[in-house]
């Protein structure tokens, strides 16, 4: 039988209270103990006890219902804590901007929460934690200071460096209003004394600058939400701090927890499924930053669990009984990158990331929509497209290049690259990448994805072929009329093209309004749209090598 202790009250060392729930099997025997902590209200997790796990395009789907299976949990023989961080929920003080940068430390105020469960006497003392997404983020948090009961932790679809997480190569991703307004599925942060960052920072004249500098970007003030969100900042005051500052900077490296988590030293479990890159992508640069006992583990196409979120729990609980019980059930004797590769459906192990050796091969864009690994040879007219405001068309244009079909299984794991020779006639656009697994029966299920903003196309000194890398500090206008190369990061991916498959890449500078992959995701999981009517000319000639470098992997 299950019990719940309701609203305990746990003082943090400045004297604010946070709120807890901890449910556990009734009985006085002390057990270890999972916490799952987020800004979105302990009372929502509470409906996994009650509401069976939706998928989407289920308009039942809560995206912020993500602390995981309490019953199961309970069931296992853990205490499942589940509460409220700082400034939101039942719980005390404020929140200054997204994950309280602009306040006291969430790895602060998770440290002093981690000792005092520890030291209930319905715990054992042993403690990890739980939870995916925000859930997932407070982890890295809360292990990056060392609490010294935190014994292991298991992060499932985290986000790690803000900045990659709410924009895409500089291009900015609606899904993060939608956790903080509460739209497109999600409940968002439950609201008790959350300020903005930037509007405690600077004056109301100040801001009022700022705000008019912003909406010169047509992107911005073409869409509603931006204006509305820029001019009536109160109850949005996170996702406005987030449009306010479109650079990577200070501003997000304050606290960046792949930086911080270069101080942890406990065991780590990193679990991501495919389909949205960037979320694979960071759990992947956080894997190499982490110095202690780690394991990768990266799962199948599509990218959204259910909620309230119930996958991965086996493994969960196979991890938690070694780090926690004291059980041996040889997980520690598995190797530690597992990845699922769609295609062959295969799971590949290894000591490392990418799990095989690969070489990066160049596949040329071709006249006629072709993709070859033959450059081309002779000058040629280029592809283009011409693509209107959505504010005036619901039409989104696209040029695509295809392979010939594949005559063996061909396998391909890593991130990759797009050099792409592009003229466009204003000062900005967006590129987006989208490339296909196209079957013979004209099925087709993404493979990866790529975006770069034009005027974000400075690179990095960490950049090599195929691993491109920009840093996003600053904003360099395109000269209209001039032929320019932009390399675009292409998110890893693991997949093999079987016999009879073709691969095909798709660019635009908005994303389809509903395709078979967007309907997999929640409303908002979309990004900004270009504001202003842009022409795009791709040039793939002799003079102008236009290409895809992939990571095939050595035998293929």
């Amino acid at each position: 039988m299950m019990r719940v202790r309701k609203d305990l009250r746990v003082p943090m060392r400045d004297g604010v209270e946070l709120a807890i729930d901890a449910y556990h099997e009734d009985g006085e025997r002390p057990r270890p103990a999972l916490i799952a902590m987020s800004a979105y209200g302990k009372e929502l997790q509470a409906l996994a006890l009650t509401m069976p796990p939706q998928r989407r395009p289920s308009p039942m789907w809560d995206g912020c219902i993500e602390a995981g299976d309490i019953t199961r949990v309970v069931a296992k023989g853990y205490v499942h804590v589940i509460g409220d961080m700082r400034g939101t929920g039942d719980s005390g003080g404020e929140m200054v901007g997204n994950y309280n940068f602009g306040g006291v430390s969430q790895g602060q105020d998770l440290y002093d929460l981690i000792e005092w469960v520890a030291a209930q006497p319905w715990c054992d003392g042993n403690i990890g934690m739980i939870g995916i997404s925000y859930f997932g983020s407070m982890q890295v948090l809360a292990a990056a200071e060392r609490p010294p009961h935190l014994k292991a932790i298991f992060v499932s679809g985290g986000h790690f460096d803000f900045y990659e997480t709410t924009y895409h190569g500089g291009i900015m991703w609606l899904m993060p209003r939608a956790a903080r307004e509460g739209r497109g599925g999600d409940s968002g942060i439950a609201h008790t004394d959350v300020k903005s960052r930037m509007l405690s920072r600077h004056s109301s004249e100040e801001m009022a600058k700022l705000v008019a500098k912003r909406l010169e970007d047509p992107d911005v003030a073409a869409w509603p939400n931006l204006v509305h969100v820029l001019r009536y900042p109160k109850n949005r005051e996170l996702w406005f701090d987030i449009v306010m500052n479109e650079l990577d900077g200070d501003w997000y490296e304050q606290r960046n927890p792949i930086t911080l988590a270069r101080n942890i030293d406990i065991p780590v479990y990193l679990q991501i499924d495919q389909g949205r890159g960037w979320t694979v992508d960071g759990h992947i640069e956080l894997f190499h930053v982490l110095k202690g006992p780690k394991k990768l583990d990266i799962g199948s196409y599509p990218p959204m669990q259910s909620r309230p979120w119930v996958e991965e729990h086996d493994k969960m609980f196979r991890w938690y009984d070694y780090w926690l019980k004291g059980i041996d059930n040889g997980i520690m004797d598995e190797p530690a990158v597992s990845v699922f590769v769609e295609g062959s459906r295969e799971v590949v192990t290894a000591a490392q990331w990418p799990p095989k050796e690969v070489t990066y091969k160049s596949l040329f864009l071709r006249p006629r929509q072709k993709l070859s690994a033959q450059p081309e040879l002779m000058r040629a007219a280029p592809d283009g497209f011409f693509q209107a405001p959505l504010t005036v068309t619901d039409t989104v244009q696209t040029v695509g290049w295809s392979t010939e079909p594949f005559e063996r299984p061909t396998e391909l794991i890593g991130a990759g690259a797009a050099h792409l020779f592009v003229e466009i006639d204003q000062d900005d656009t967006n590129l987006i990448l989208r490339l296909w697994d196209a079957a013979p029966d004209g099925r087709r299920q993404l493979m990866t994805t790529g975006f770069l903003k034009a005027s974000h196309r400075d690179l990095d000194d960490r950049t090599t072929e195929g691993n491109p890398y920009h840093p996003h500090t600053r904003a360099v206008p395109v000269e209209p009329g001039k032929i320019e190369e932009y390399v675009v990061r292409l998110y890893p991916f693991a997949t093999t093209l079987r016999p009879g498959h073709r691969l095909v890449v798709e660019l635009s500078n908005d994303e389809p309004l509903s395709d078979a992959h967007n309907a997999l995701l929640p409303p908002d999981a979309f990004h900004l749209p270009v504001g202003r009517p842009v022409t795009h000319k791709i040039y793939r000639d002799a003079d102008h090598p236009s290409r895809l470098v992939l990571p095939f992997t050595t035998h293929s």
